[in-house]
């Protein structure tokens, strides 16, 4: 049995002001259709037994019909190259009760060998000589351990392959903090299975022996610019796992640019040189950091000077480090990849006139406020 793992896919995200001049959407969300396809062709080539995902295939609750239509061509492409394909469920495109429909149940209705676990419970499929044990984004944390105690491992002669999403306790400092995030006890995460699917964590990575994290297909934010993206390529009986280079936006740090003592013009000059010798792609998103940058600067950097090559990119963030700060912050941001529940508990903890107490009581509350606010918002869908 050979298959390939992929996660975190978030069909249907689209991120900063530039528009595709021939469809007039979002430039990075049709960035992210067309690498999604190109990645499938990518994997048939590698002629698995078959394809798994292991959650957060789209974006929101309710994806758009541009999200809908590109699974749906992916399904056709795996279907006509013989490949079955297993997906489950994420927090990101896990509906919040059990009387909504999931988009899920949609695609079971293609012709495809599909297998979708979405309801809230597990599953199990037999492909071959294995045995997937299958483990959506649940309700609440403790519901995945009634859904692992359910677990009967397939007899000798047969491999297993545990899928699950959430967050591994071996990892919970790198909390998301997204919306319906779990950790997963360490327990399910058992050595008795031949190889464990991981989705949610988007740096690819080795958690155990025999558990992974395929990561995300795409640069999501800036946070995972030095992350490995793609996919793993997955022999459970031989417990092999190797990397799987798949099509996706290129992310490029540019490194710091030291400001003190350095004429504005020449820090722009700085900036423009870099990504001019570094060849980037067109339309790639890419990252500066300005160290020492301080009140001699005036108005600091020229940023009609960037205009040329700020056209070239979908994106450029310029990061700040004044000279006393700790760290370096956005000088210009898109909100809409703003994390919002990061950036409240952080202005929570540095409230200075309020009392330890006070501050556990706004942050526990605020959060969860804003974790339901963003909830209904990704109920809504576009």
């Amino acid at each position: 049995m050979h298959l390939i793992h992929i996660a975190d896919t978030h069909l249907g995200l689209a991120a900063f002001n530039r528009l595709d001049p021939e469809s007039g959407m979002n430039l990075r969300e049709k960035q992210v259709y067309d690498n999604f396809l190109t990645a499938i062709d990518e994997i048939i080539l590698q002629k698995p037994d078959l394809l798994v995902h292991a959650g957060d295939l789209f974006d929101v609750v309710k994806p758009k019909t541009r999200a809908y239509t590109t699974v749906l061509e992916a399904l056709d492409r795996l279907q006509a190259a013989g490949i079955p394909f297993i997906v489950i469920a994420g927090n990101h495109s896990m509906v919040k009760t059990r009387y909504t429909t999931s988009p899920y149940e949609v695609l079971t209705y293609h012709s495809s060998k599909i297998t979708a676990a979405y309801k809230f419970r597990y599953e199990k499929v037999e492909i071959g000589d294995t045995v997937f044990h299958l483990i959506p984004n649940m309700l609440r944390p403790e519901d995945y351990r009634t859904a692992f105690d359910q677990i009967e491992l397939a007899p000798s002669g047969y491999h297993n392959v545990l899928v699950t999403h959430g967050l591994a306790t071996a990892i919970k400092d790198k909390r998301l903090a997204t919306v319906a995030e779990h950790e997963l006890d360490s327990t399910i995460l058992s050595d008795k299975f031949d190889y464990i699917a991981l989705g949610h964590y988007h740096r690819q990575c080795q958690i155990t022996d025999n558990a992974w994290y395929s990561g995300s297909t795409e640069y999501l934010t800036y946070g995972e610019i030095a992350d490995t993206k793609g996919g793993l390529l997955v022999d459970p009986g031989r417990h092999e796992v190797c990397h799987l280079d798949l099509p996706h936006t290129p992310m490029i740090d540019l490194g710091t640019v030291k400001c003190e003592g350095v004429h504005p013009g020449d820090i722009t000059g700085e900036i423009i040189s870099r990504i001019v010798e570094r060849s980037i792609p067109p339309y790639s998103m890419a990252q500066v950091t300005l160290d020492g940058l301080s009140r001699e600067h005036g108005k600091g950097i020229d940023m009609k000077s960037l205009a040329a090559v700020r056209e070239q990119l979908l994106d450029l963030k310029i990061r700040v480090k004044g000279v006393d700060a700790e760290s370096p912050v956005p000088l210009q941001q898109d909100v809409r990849a703003v994390d919002y529940l990061q950036e409240f508990s952080s202005f929570a903890a540095k409230q200075q006139q309020l009392t330890a107490r006070q501050k556990e009581y706004i942050g526990k509350c605020g959060y969860e406020v804003l974790q339901t606010v963003m909830e209904q918002h990704r109920e809504g869908g576009e």
